[in-house]
């Protein structure tokens, strides 16, 4: 990262209060009689954590799919109203012709007008004129028949669409219960918890974060720096804009984040829009090493890939961590990590990076 844009960084995680660095090392004290050791709870609250972030990016994706298929009932709905438009037109010249073709059903066939006709090449230009209006209405009624069928079609589509549309409403509503559900259990847990055994599962937890950190960098995983394309400097400037506003799940701004919404967002205001969920941007994202990782490039987290953050540069992250927190810098091995990729990349590269 750019000098420039690292004490861009550090100015504003200094005025939204986040922390850069693991807090010191301080022993943690032994359990009392009945009391379940810290690390067990530690490992209680993250599972409960990383089950309520996979729920939550469940919703994130049916909503994205209800958003999209309220579009394509729109699309299809106005389709069907243009060509029953034209199918009422089409309808209209077809009656017009069924009323002249009943009306001239008496006249004498052409053949003997011709023999009968006092002029025979007035009556050669006359039959000339009666094949035109033959093919003419031959085409009407071939349009009405297309027409017709592209309506009935349309038709089938539009009552699917909808279809569709209200099935994805009663899973998003099955899927926002089950986040719910999972932030419920989250809230329990942390009621039953003392202030002095909060204080003990946050500096247990920052231990690890640190021990892991130190683990990846010693490996000779994350390289030199990489300096940030255009709209990667751009996507990492949004990004730290939003330090210090709360984590909300299903939230993509501007006022509060999930950890997706928060890079969607920020690609997106970079002027490269990005899937919206973690595991959509892990699946249709160009990937790369973590030797490559320049600011911008989004790190991927959990088998399932349901955790996303932004490499800032120098082992740093950006991230919208989890309910109760904001959106903040952390060291880029806070969670276990999946592989990255890059919004604007070229070409992917099916790289897979875990610890």
């Amino acid at each position: 990262m750019s000098g420039r844009l690292l004490r861009l960084v550090c100015t504003a995680a200094v005025a939204a209060g986040t922390v850069l660095a693991p807090l010191p090392a301080v022993a943690v004290p032994e359990p009392g009689p009945g009391e379940r050791p810290v690390s067990q709870l530690l490992t209680d609250l993250q599972k409960l954590y990383r089950e309520a972030e996979q729920a939550t990016e469940t919703y994130n994706a049916t909503e994205e799919k209800l958003r999209k298929q309220h579009t394509e009932v729109d699309r299809l709905d106005r389709e069907l109203a243009r060509t029953r438009l034209s199918l009422h037109d089409s309808r209209g010249a077809a009656g017009r012709l069924a009323r002249q073709q009943y009306q001239n059903s008496t006249d004498i066939s052409p053949y003997v007008r011709l023999l009968l006709a006092r002029n025979p090449q007035q009556a050669l230009d006359q039959g000339h004129v009666i094949e035109q209006v033959s093919r003419e209405r031959a085409e009407t009624l071939g349009r009405l028949t297309g027409t017709e069928k592209k309506a009935d079609g349309l038709a089938r589509k539009a009552r699917k669409a909808l279809d569709d549309r209200l099935s994805l409403a009663a899973r998003q509503k099955k899927d926002r219960d089950d986040v719910q559900k999972r932030l419920k259990d989250v809230q329990e847990l942390l009621v039953s918890l003392s202030p002095e055994q909060l204080a003990d599962i946050a500096e247990l937890e920052e231990k690890g974060v640190d021990k892991a950190q130190q683990q990846l960098v010693a490996s000779g995983a994350l390289s030199d720096e990489h300096e940030p394309s255009r709209e990667g400097d751009r996507a990492v400037r949004y990004a730290v804009q939003q330090l210090g506003k709360p984590y909300e799940w299903g939230a993509e701004g501007p006022d509060t984040y999930d950890c997706s919404g928060l890079t969607s967002q920020a690609w997106g205001h970079a002027g490269a829009p990005i899937p919206r969920t973690s595991q959509e941007q892990w699946a249709q994202l160009p990937r790369i090493s973590l030797k490559e990782l320049r600011p911008g490039d989004l790190v991927i987290y959990f088998p399932e890939a349901t955790h996303v953050a932004m490499y800032l540069g120098e082992g740093l992250m950006i991230q919208a961590p989890r309910t109760g927190e904001k959106v903040k810098v952390s060291p880029v091995a806070s969670f276990p990590i999946l592989g990255a990729v890059r919004p604007d990349g070229v070409q992917a590269a099916p790289v897979t990076e875990a610890r």
